[in-house]
């Protein structure tokens, strides 16, 4: 099988990103954003997306994480996008529900080949540690722009906003691992009746 990797390097006036992905990877990770709790939730995507990720970015924290988290985002997308390839044989669809102590958030993903993000997740707190609760979203939108997928998130209930944010991160980790999984009754084949994604 051919490896599933990517390595992209993304420079603005901004930021300077350099991302690696292995998409049949074990979960290790090599994190550096200068954000630690965004560094805590790129974590869980590799760890619970059996993922093999490798983040170094510079960006611009003397105004915000704004620049840094979006173009994170749009740089793991361009590699998540280049890794998965043609799509032949992958699942192509993932969901899952976790919970963490209170909180409890579902996400559901499409490779579907057309960017499009649904997000509701009512954040308790507009700061967790350094991070900016609302650039969950910048970094999701950024992700789903550059990687083409159809994503819904929704997280269904919780009180603590890192709660909030960790089951998140966890969920879409676990569909993203189920829709770019090899179906062993489908090699080869796109996962789409068009014939194309």
């Amino acid at each position: 099988m051919t490896q599933r990797t990517a390595d992209i390097r993304r420079d603005t006036k901004e930021t300077q990103i350099q991302v690696r992905v292995n998409l049949d990877g074990t979960g290790q990770s090599e994190l550096s954003t200068g954000i630690g709790f965004f560094d805590h939730m790129l974590d869980q995507i590799a760890r619970h997306g059996l993922i093999d990720l490798s983040i170094q970015a510079t960006g611009d924290l003397h105004i915000d994480g704004h620049h840094t988290v979006e173009d994170v985002g749009i740089a793991l997308g361009q590699a998540v996008a280049k890794a998965v390839g043609d799509k032949k044989g992958i699942r192509r669809y993932g969901h899952a529900y976790v919970p963490l102590d209170e909180a409890l958030s579902r996400v559901v993903i499409d490779f579907s080949g057309r960017p499009g993000l649904e997000m509701h997740v009512p954040f308790k707190s507009g700061m967790i540690g350094h991070f900016d609760s609302q650039l969950a979203f910048e970094f999701f939108q950024g992700f789903v722009n550059h990687a083409f997928v159809t994503l819904h998130i929704d997280n269904l209930r919780g009180e603590n906003a890192h709660h909030q944010a960790e089951t998140v991160f966890k969920a879409f980790a676990r569909a993203l691992r189920d829709a770019i999984e090899i179906d062993p009754r489908a090699v080869g084949v796109i996962p789409s009746t068009k014939g194309t994604l």
